[in-house]
């Protein structure tokens, strides 16, 4: 078994777990904070903007049954690579399009993903501003973030509606 993390960033953590939770080969996803200034922020901090970090998940997987290019892959059909100040609903920097890269292999395959995505008719001439940073500290959200979609069903649907819009348009995925 090949163990690896991945950490993506692409507006509101809540909808970024489930994703990513189902592929096989994930062993976990986490919410959490990172690419900011504060160690061990609070949703509260992040959201009012006051520590530079953004809302990401932390992916465990195994290499040898999901490659980071299926997770990068994954991602674009998760977050509008062509909004630099936010997802759907959320606005704000803390809810940016960040894919962070922890080796030279990782930001390798998400800069030829970033490009080949640019290269495609998908976005019509709309840029891909999705940035790609080296990762730093990850850290957990609070208990409460953590598996938003299996706790709290009804808000989730409603949290995720403008992201199953995007993904029915732009990729031809209906899932509800």
């Amino acid at each position: 078994m090949a163990k690896e993390t991945a950490i993506f960033a692409g507006g509101c953590f809540w909808c970024m777990v489930e994703p990513f939770e189902t592929l096989p080969g994930i062993s976990k996803v986490r919410s959490g904070y990172t690419g900011g200034f504060v160690d061990n922020p609070t949703y509260e901090q992040v959201k009012a903007h006051k520590t530079g970090h953004t809302e990401a998940v932390k992916v465990w997987f195994d290499n040898d049954v999901v490659t980071y290019k299926n997770l990068v892959d994954l991602y674009w059909q998760t977050a509008d690579p062509t909004d630099a100040m936010g997802q759907f609903q959320d606005r704000g920097d803390n809810y940016r399009p960040v894919i962070f890269v922890n080796s030279e292999e990782q930001a390798k395959i998400a800069e030829q993903s970033k490009e080949a995505l640019a290269a495609s008719s998908i976005f019509g001439d709309d840029p891909i501003v999705t940035k790609i940073e080296k990762s730093g500290v990850f850290w957990d959200a609070e208990d409460e973030h953590q598996q938003f979609y299996k706790k709290h069903v009804e808000t989730y649907a409603e949290e995720k509606q403008a992201r199953d819009a995007y993904k029915a348009e732009y990729w031809g995925i209906n899932k509800k």
